[in-house]
Formats: structure tokens, sequence, C-alpha cells
């Protein structure tokens, strides 16, 4: 069946969203035409807020309103060491373990030579910059998820910055391997920073 073009439009965008295919970008626009007006219009501002609100903070490469974003701005935060996560929404999950108190960098993507990425594709140059001009980062811990590529990626950064004598430290392997730090609970993620292991 050929929907109106503003329904085929509505699928079609569902569809650019991971892991939505026909039949449920189908079902989505269907419940989108049954929400209230005030609620779509609602759901349609989030969407246009993220996009025209949003920035990449400067120095981690978190997604922010301010720049730098909040946790670079603490004094309060642990200056010796940065955790460096695959995503933004991967500090958001450390965050909720309320344990590690250090900075963040998002290299937002990992190594994998299938996708054609490598090290320029993702955030890894403004991490060796950054770690050459703060003195104070004694401590690297790399905290990429437990994938063939977060691994061929956290060897690689260990490879890099090893020479430069910082410790560099791999999350322990608490996390079952081919997971996600966005799905692990906080005790697992606690353990994991706790038990990590030198590069």
């Amino acid at each position: 069946m050929q929907y109106p073009e503003p329904v085929a439009k509505l699928i079609d965008g569902y569809m650019h969203l991971p892991g939505i295919g026909e039949k449920t970008a189908t079902r989505l626009a269907f419940y989108t035409i049954d929400m209230p007006k005030d609620e779509v219009q609602q759901f349609a501002q989030a969407l246009l807020d993220t996009k025209g609100k949003l920035t990449v903070c400067s120095i981690c490469g978190n997604i922010t309103e301010t720049d730098p974003c909040e946790i670079c701005s603490d004094p309060m935060r642990d200056q010796s060491q940065v955790l460096v996560v695959e995503q933004p929404k991967d500090i958001a999950t450390m965050e909720k373990m309320k344990d590690y108190h250090g900075l963040y960098h998002v290299l937002h993507g990992v190594l994998s030579p299938m996708e054609g990425k490598g090290p320029d594709d993702i955030n890894i140059s403004s991490l060796i910059k950054r770690l050459q001009q703060n003195e104070q980062i004694k401590e690297v811990i790399i905290a990429t998820n437990a994938t063939p590529e977060g691994d061929a990626t956290a060897m690689y950064l260990a490879r890099l910055l090893k020479p430069a004598g910082l410790k560099v430290t791999r999350l322990a392997r608490g996390l079952a391997v081919g997971s996600d730090i966005e799905y692990a609970d906080e005790m697992t993620l606690f353990r994991a920073v706790e038990g990590r292991t030198e590069m």
C-alpha cells in the first residue's frame, strides 16, 4: 500500500534510526499520527533542540549546552585521570555509578578497518593534544566496549600513549565480552573501574 507523502516521509525518517526497520517505522509513524498535536509539537521541538542547542565540548568531546562542558569546568574533578569512552552516552552511564570523579574523553567511535574507520576518523588527535598540554593528567583509563573494535582501539591507544610515560589502564573484564557499557549496571561498572589493569 502506498501512504500519503507526509506519512511516507515520516516512515522514512524513522527508518534512518538504528535498529528500526520498515515495520517498526510504520508502527511509530502511525503512533505519532495518533498523538495529540501538542505532544507532537513537543517531540518535534525536542528533536530540533538537540540539534540547535547542543554542541560538542572543545576539551573532552562530550555533548553539552555550554563549552566547556560541566565536567571539564568542575575544579572538584580529579584532574589526574582521564577516562576514554566511545560515545557521549557512555559518560552518562559512568556518572550513574557516582564513584568515578576524574575527567573524560569521548572518541566518537572506534577503530574499524572493516568500516573504513582509522585513527583520523575518531577523536584521538584532540586526546593527544590534551595530554601534551595538561601535565596534571597521570593516568588514562581506556573504557571502550568489550568488542573486537573496542579492544583494537584500546590496544592502539595504549601503544600510542605508553611511551609518553603515562599510566594506561583498561577497565577490568567485569563487563561481559561483546557487551556495551551503556547496558551495564552500576555495581558491574564499579567493579570494572576498581579492577582496571595496566596495559
